[in-house]
């Protein structure tokens, strides 16, 4: 039996790669100098991202005058893979609605009330009534933030509009809940998902076709979150927002719109139409948490992509591109700079996230080998862990089975990363009553494991198309058996008792 099974991880590690080519490749690149920027600061943007303390670099895409000219995925994250982008979200539902205005089906004047008169509550304030989609737009709803209401409830929008209302379009309070609002709106008014109408009149004309965003319980899409899409693709939005709304030749966005989301529109806020200034002049961005960043610098026709995983001020990452990138920037190309792009190169290319540190092998692997450990009750509702380790292969197989009947298997390798395929659902850092509705399976983890001692087994997981990570650390002691697991999205961690069956 274990046999098969390796037989079958063996297999699915070699399709993945061509289950995984949709869509990439497909902005043109050029060699960094040809479009003014130094091989060198692209190298030392790289390095200094990647040195950065509790922060998991997934991707960096450079573009200059609509070509790319640097990007970088640290192993095991590749260019195929989508991520989960928190409130970049926000900015892809901005242009939504900024398409419906332009078909006449929304204006920035109508009450959000009469979108949802079913939803209403009882008895309407005045406050309630006058609370208008620039409101949301400009996060001035009135309405104080509940960051907890979608965990609680599926009734998201009666549940909102059921709040107290203050200061409709004067006081900025931050809220992905009116970003939803947003989301459900455009559905009202389209008849499509924010996502069906972004195909419709972005994503299709821009080839965007490898793209999920995560369901409401109410059907809409998410919204202020949620949205599941490829680095490249990011890039391709980047560049649209910069070039004004359009793409190849066609206004696919009216420029009067984009240049409404980059203006700030709550005096001392920094906001525009969902979508932050820049600490750089001129610079806005869309910004996700855990630091997601769409990076537009008109005035050096630059886009930058950032996904991660951090737990520091992303301000840090901004300013490495502020201060280290742009001020090497020419206006004209620069000399062939041989020796600095083949580094650059090898680093794009040779890239990876740190290997847990240890030993290959411990005296005590064959003794676990094919064992099952049975966990007490935890959060991620693992029951068991069943261990294999593979015959002449520097190799570990731990397949996984949950509290409500899932199985399934995280490879992992001896310095190297291996990818596996999952239905289940990574850990999450929030917790959204339906999360991971709307989403495509299967999703991919990628692993690798040390002996750092005797009886200490250190597995590191990635789950590469999502954001979230894991370290687990098994300590042995005849039969009792300690798992010590933590997030990358979190500083804290859990520690559970096991035994081996």
């Amino acid at each position: 039996m274990k046999n098969k099974v390796w037989i079958l991880l063996l297999a699915v590690g070699l399709f993945l790669p061509s289950l995984l080519r949709a869509q990439v490749g497909e902005l043109p690149r050029a060699v960094p100098e040809t479009q003014g920027v130094p091989s060198r600061a692209l190298a030392e943007l790289f390095d200094s991202l990647m040195a950065l303390p509790r922060t998991d670099i997934h991707s960096v895409l450079v573009m200059r005058h609509g070509k790319v000219v640097a990007e970088m995925y640290p192993a095991p994250f590749a260019p195929e893979y989508k991520h989960t982008m928190y409130s970049c979200s926000k900015t892809f539902v901005s242009a939504a609605v900024g398409l419906a205005i332009a078909d006449n089906r929304l204006r920035l004047a109508d009450r959000v009330g009469a979108f949802f008169p079913e939803l209403l509550p009882d008895t309407v304030s005045a406050n309630l009534a006058q609370m208008t989609v620039r409101d949301l737009l400009t996060m001035t709803s009135g309405i104080t933030p509940d960051w907890n209401m979608r965990n609680l409830t599926p009734d998201w929008i009666k549940t909102f509009l059921a709040k107290p209302v203050s200061g409709a379009g004067t006081k900025f309070q931050y809220d992905s809940i009116v970003t939803y609002l947003l989301s459900a709106i455009v559905q009202r008014v389209t008849g499509m998902t924010v996502l069906d109408y972004l195909r419709v009149k972005l994503f299709d004309p821009m080839h965007i076709t490898e793209v999920d965003w995560e369901l409401s319980p109410e059907g809409c899409n998410t919204g202020g979150w949620g949205l599941h899409i490829q680095t490249e693709s990011l890039a391709k939005f980047g560049q649209l927002l910069l070039d004004g709304g359009q793409w190849q030749g066609r206004q696919l966005l009216p420029a009067d719109w984009v240049e409404a989301m980059m203006t700030e529109q709550q005096p001392g806020m920094g906001y525009g139409y969902q979508m932050w200034r820049c600490e750089y002049p001129g610079a806005w961005r869309a910004d996700g948490a855990l630091g997601q960043y769409i990076l537009i610098v008109p005035d050096k026709d630059m886009v930058v992509v950032i996904t991660e995983c951090t737990l520091i001020d992303g301000i840090r990452q901004r300013r490495l591109v502020w201060n280290q990138l742009l001020p090497a920037v020419s206006d004209a190309p620069l000399p062939e700079a041989g020796k600095e792009y083949a580094r650059l190169q090898r680093k794009q290319s040779g890239c990876t996230l740190p290997f847990p540190q240890g030993k290959q092998t411990s005296p005590v692997a064959k003794q676990l080998d094919g064992r099952r450990i049975r966990l007490e009750a935890n959060k991620y509702g693992w029951e068991t862990l069943d261990l294999q380790f593979a015959l002449n292969r520097p190799d570990l197989l731990m397949e996984v089975t949950t509290d409500k009947g899932e199985h399934f298997s995280l490879g992992f390798g001896y310095r190297r990363w291996l990818t596996t395929e999952m239905d289940a659902c990574p850990p999450y850092s929030i917790s959204p009553v339906g999360a991971f509705s709307g989403i495509s399976r299967p999703f991919h983890a990628s692993g690798s494991y040390a002996w750092a001692g005797r009886d200490v087994l250190r597995l590191q997981v990635h789950y590469v198309d999502w954001v979230s990570a894991q370290t687990l650390e098994l300590r042995f002691d005849g039969d009792e058996v300690t798992l010590t697991a933590s997030e990358n999205f979190s500083s804290g961690s859990q520690t559970l008792k096991g035994v081996l069956e």
